[in-house]
């Protein structure tokens, strides 16, 4: 195991200490949803970018629901220790962008005092899909959503991620102060446009003119980011304090590898983030289809397949030879769905996809992945799929991949107490699921109950018999003979 020297790693543990914390990093960024990723990735970068090139870009965090983070944080100065998982042991480092937290669950002034800061020129943002309320077909707000039914309700007090942008533009704009930069970083299609198109059409249902106003003075870039951060753990913690010398409970782990592509679109400048690693391009979406496509879909393959073969880890599914194989053969059908990239390789980029998912210091679990099925499938699967031509003999295991994601909700729904169904299925339509699939043990009856819900998968698909039939006979086969058959299958071995 690697150490590294405790003195480089200080942490400040007092909590008296956290009412000097926004005076120790200046602030320029807001960031919404200051969970793992968000610190094992933006803030990264933002810390790599004011060592080299300084500049007033320090972070405050926003934490929608938790507390416990905040706390952790705020008793630290925002100062944590990320911890690499190489592949000859864990490094240590520490991250000192973050200049304090807010817990908006506990008082939503603070969190809106800093969006209309003229200082506040940047807002990040970090929430998982189901968190924006935006339709993706027509960037409308969905106003049945529970947040962004509460924030219309009440905009001086809102709650959710469009009640607070907006309510924060604003202030901006009834004071005169400059509109801050929106960036998304969830993994999105399009995530900057579609950021846009809800805001635009929230701030519409309050006031037209602050829509028009928006319209006319608020950048929305767009983002591809990537890099595998599993949960904290105790594990993490323990680490940290073995590493550092200290107790650290912000502390988190993440891989060595790290991505982060961004539109160079900003309206009131930006941190050197290239000095970190960082792309700024003018179009983002080739590198975005790709890592959705190639890393995310694969990640879902692993997630589902690895739920019905037993286990626990990426890393464990992926010392499976078989497994592997059926890993690298569906980058490779994804690699077809797209065009030629300047600059990438897309079988090295696969390659190197392998060599992380293998990775056996990181402990990223399967179950994790699999959440909100029905809010990643349609890009990371059914887009691709219908991107092949007809008669394609790519087809199979995008069809396995949809296929085992049944199968595990098929298994998921035999709990013994009702109560406890949608908490084990872990995505936003759960209870669509559950009323559509009832007992059924037909996997056609199960296909089509799912491959149904209303607004889901493409009518392209639906309309496919060649696809009905392809997951069904796989679904037919993970349900009779399991897993380790259907890969074998599946790679004809």
């Amino acid at each position: 195991m690697n150490t590294s020297d405790p003195s480089d790693v200080t942490l400040h543990p007092n909590p008296a200490d956290a009412a000097d914390a926004a005076d120790a990093t200046k602030a320029g960024i807001v960031h919404i949803g200051i969970g793992a990723f968000h610190r094992a990735h933006q803030a990264v970068y933002t810390d790599a970018a004011m060592a080299a090139k300084g500049g007033n870009w320090g972070i405050i965090g926003v934490s929608l629901r938790s507390t416990d983070i905040v706390d952790a944080l705020n008793a630290q100065n925002g100062t944590f220790t990320l911890i690499e998982r190489h592949p000859d042991g864990p490094k240590a480092r520490k991250i000192t962008s973050i200049s304090h937290a807010i817990a908006a669950a506990r008082d939503i002034a603070p969190v809106l005092g800093a969006l209309a800061d003229p200082a506040i020129r940047i807002v990040t943002i970090t929430v998982t899909e189901k968190a924006y309320g935006i339709d993706r077909v027509s960037g409308t707000v969905q106003t049945e959503h529970p947040a962004v039914k509460h924030d219309l309700a009440n905009p001086d007090t809102p709650c959710g991620l469009l009640g607070l942008l907006v309510a924060g533009l604003k202030r901006r704009k009834d004071a005169g102060v400059r509109a801050y930069t929106v960036v998304s970083c969830d993994n999105l299609p399009s995530n900057g446009r579609l950021l846009r198109a809800g805001v635009i059409d929230f701030a519409k249902h309050l006031d037209p003119d602050l829509a028009i106003w928006i319209t006319d003075n608020v950048s929305f870039p767009e983002t591809m980011v990537d890099r595998i951060t599993p949960a904290a753990t105790a594990a993490t913690r323990s680490d940290a304090k073995h590493l550092t010398g200290l107790d650290d409970p912000a502390a988190i782990e993440t891989e060595p590898f790290s991505q982060w592509v961004i539109e160079d679109a900003f309206s009131d400048g930006r941190p050197a983030w290239e000095e970190g690693g960082a792309i700024l391009v003018a179009d983002v979406e080739p590198y975005e289809r790709m890592k959705l496509r190639m890393l995310n879909g694969s990640h879902s393959l692993i997630a589902y397949m690895g739920q019905l073969g037993g286990y626990r880890y990426v890393r464990d599914a992926m010392a499976s030879d078989a497994f592997s194989r059926l890993v690298t053969l569906h980058m490779e059908n994804a690699a077809a769905t797209m065009p030629p990239l300047a600059g990438i390789d897309f079988s090295d980029y696969g390659a190197d996809l392998v060599a992380r998912f293998a990775n056996r210091e990181i402990a990223h679990e399967t179950n994790q992945i699999a959440m909100d099925g029905t809010e990643k499938l349609p890009q990371r699967i059914f887009a691709p799929a219908c991107d092949l031509p007809p008669g394609s003999t790519r087809l199979g295991t995008f069809a396995l991949c949809f296929a085992a994601w049944l199968a595990v909700m098929h298994h998921r729904i035999n709990a013994d107490k009702i109560n406890e169904i949608a908490q084990q299925l872990n995505d936003p339509r759960a209870d669509e699921i559950i009323s559509a699939l009832g007992d059924h043990q037909d996997p056609a009856v199960i296909y089509e109950k799912l491959a149904h819900l209303p607004g889901w998968m493409p009518q392209q698909l639906q309309d496919d018999g060649v696809w009905r039939s392809a997951v069904i006979a796989r679904l037919s086969l993970l349900m009779s003979d399991g897993a380790d058959v259907a890969i074998k299958r599946e790679l004809a071995i």
